[in-house]
């Protein structure tokens, strides 16, 4: 009698890869030898690229597998879908050089896994043995069949046994790796709110099932008890403690304490980001959120704790007194949206650090322009912020410590940067310190934030590029002056969205922005998650060459890409 395998108890968490893209072409059996030669150096080139340009932002691995065997027939198809699903594939990407026959290859290899995997079907543009006219021909089917696949026709060489691959092709397909990468490799994953839904803000709640369901993302929820009690027990390493607290006294531009036991409650807040992020270790989590107000730091009824404005900052940084390590995104008052947003943009960048941001006041064009005039400041009119307006993007809290500079500053040079003001009593009467810095201007990407229709069931994108931009002093210290001077500034023109759109359109009360995010990308992520794209702005072409992903033929053929999402939500 055969034996059940037993399990190795002893394997790690993390050694077992979450993400493993499997490579592999069809071809047509009626080839010669040289031809699937080529075939399959086109297979192995592209899975050799893919494996050294994608990374997570978790530090962990890809793993990326391909096949030398070309699928001819149903046979191979099934053959070929036992070794991937032994070799753990949860993305699929095919390169066909030659015809091949669609229900006996790749429709048959694809019906063996989820209907939700990923699929890209990459190819050139070559006329001697087409495999773009295959490509077309199995695209139309699995559109028909009501499955997305992203097609990728790209340019190589028609002739040649290792025909060179166009830069622009490989990158269309790492682009839409990210994307797939985000999408597969965070189920399972999960991401811990302290707290509940603070301050009754209804675009901030934890819909658990409906981000179970949409994106297989688990969200932990523990009570803040658990980290007064942990203060209460110093229950954390109190000599890292020191080692962090003189980090940062000997690293920032100034820390304030003179504020009544404003060196204790220092020393708390500090002690917070380590008792968090233990808790989070053992979580194994990959992002979280604080709820801070009200009940922990301004409740007048309980005992206001200090707020841990650095402990936010620090987890949505790219370092912290240790060193380099991974962003783990984290939303300030236990914006569960908010963290999923950054959560998404970090992963679809390969761990670029986010921005938390309140959507504080939109300074139209002519309330920046007479400002500056009131303060003697010269305005030529060609100034971005005097043509479109600026969001003045700040709140206590979360904002990375790499947004005070530009992107690839050292550490060394943001600390320089960035102070620790004494907390504005007013908000928070439990003391402690914010953080602060004004990001400079000319760092690119997209500013975006996720909402939730109970009406569709359906989660939304509300997104558009942007940049910051500088202001002339005077005029940044006024605008710093009319809002919160103590909290983070980053001065946000969106590319496309009017100020009279950008301010009527937004979903809540924060937003937040990644650099390095390409609209591609969030595009391909909208589509594998199902997630409406929602860029309502007039200025901006339904489809900008270069810059979007095409739409999928899947979309077109059920009466636009909303209707077909739309659709699958109700199937």
């Amino acid at each position: 009698m055969s034996q059940a395998f037993q399990i190795n108890q002893n394997a790690q968490p993390g050694t077992m890869h979450s993400v493993v893209i499997g490579v592999c072409a069809t071809c047509d059996p009626r080839v010669d030898d040289g031809s699937r030669n080529r075939t399959r150096n086109i297979v192995e080139t592209i899975a050799n690229h893919l494996q050294t340009s994608i990374k997570l932002p978790t530090g962990e691995a890809i793993r990326v597998v391909w096949s030398p065997s070309l699928i001819e027939a149903e046979t191979d198809a099934d053959l070929l879908a036992r070794q991937f699903k032994h070799e753990g594939v949860n993305v699929v990407v095919c390169t066909p050089d030659t015809w091949a026959f669609p229900q006996l290859t790749l429709m048959s290899l694809m019906a063996h896994f989820p209907k939700d995997t990923p699929l890209n079907i990459t190819c050139g543009n070559s006329a001697p043995k087409p495999g773009v006219v295959f490509a077309h021909a199995v695209n139309g089917a699995f559109a028909q069949q009501g499955r997305l696949t992203h097609l990728n026709i790209g340019n190589w060489d028609d002739v040649g046994d290792r025909p060179a691959i166009s830069q622009a092709t490989l990158q269309n397909l790492v682009d839409w790796c990210y994307a797939a990468v985000a999408k597969v490799g965070l189920k399972g994953r999960r991401v811990v709110c302290f707290g509940h839904d603070s301050m009754g803000m209804e675009t901030a709640l934890t819909h658990v099932n409906a981000t179970r369901e949409t994106f297989g993302v688990e969200i932990t929820r523990l009570d803040m008890k658990l980290l007064s009690d942990k203060l209460q027990k110093n229950d954390y390493d109190r000599a890292e403690l020191k080692v962090m607290r003189t980090w940062l006294e000997t690293k920032l531009q100034s820390i304030d304490t003179s504020l009544p036991n404003g060196s204790e409650n220092l020393d708390k807040s500090l002690a917070l980001y380590l008792i968090m992020r233990d808790l989070l270790n053992d979580y194994h989590a990959v992002g979280g959120a604080f709820m801070n107000q009200l009940e922990w730091g301004s409740d007048h009824r309980a005992i206001p704790q200090p707020i841990c404005d650095m402990a936010e900052s620090l987890f949505n940084s790219t370092f912290d007194h240790n060193g380099p390590k991974a962003v783990l995104p984290f939303g300030t008052e236990a914006d569960m949206q908010g963290t999923l947003t950054m959560l998404f943009n970090t992963w679809l960048t390969g761990g670029n650090p986010p921005l938390f941001m309140d959507f504080r006041k939109v300074w139209e064009p002519f309330e920046l322009v007479k400002a500056a005039q009131s303060l003697g400041i010269k305005v030529k009119g060609d100034e971005l912020w005097a043509m479109k307006g600026i969001v003045d993007g700040d709140n206590s809290g979360s904002a990375s410590l790499n947004w005070a500079g530009l992107p690839g500053e050292s550490i060394q040079e943001l600390m320089k940067k960035i102070s620790m003001p004494a907390a504005e009593l007013y908000y928070f009467p439990g003391g402690g310190n914010s953080v602060h810095f004004v990001s400079p201007g000319g760092i690119e990407g997209i500013a975006n934030r996720l909402t939730y229709s109970h009406l569709s069931g359906m989660f939304s994108l509300i997104w558009d590029e942007a940049q910051t931009v500088d202001l002339p002093a005077e005029l940044a210290a006024f605008v710093a002056n009319s809002s919160n001077v103590t909290w983070p500034h980053s001065w946000i023109v969106p590319k496309y969205a009017s100020m009279t759109e950008y301010k009527q359109y937004a979903p809540a009360n924060h937003f937040h922005m990644t650099w390095g995010l390409k609209p591609s990308v969030l595009q391909y992520w909208m589509d594998l998650s199902n997630v409406l794209s929602v860029a309502p702005w007039q200025a901006r072409p339904a489809f900008i060459e270069g810059q979007d992903r095409p739409l999928p033929l899947m979309y077109l053929i059920n009466g636009g890409e909303n209707v077909t999402k739309l659709m699958k939500v109700r199937r």
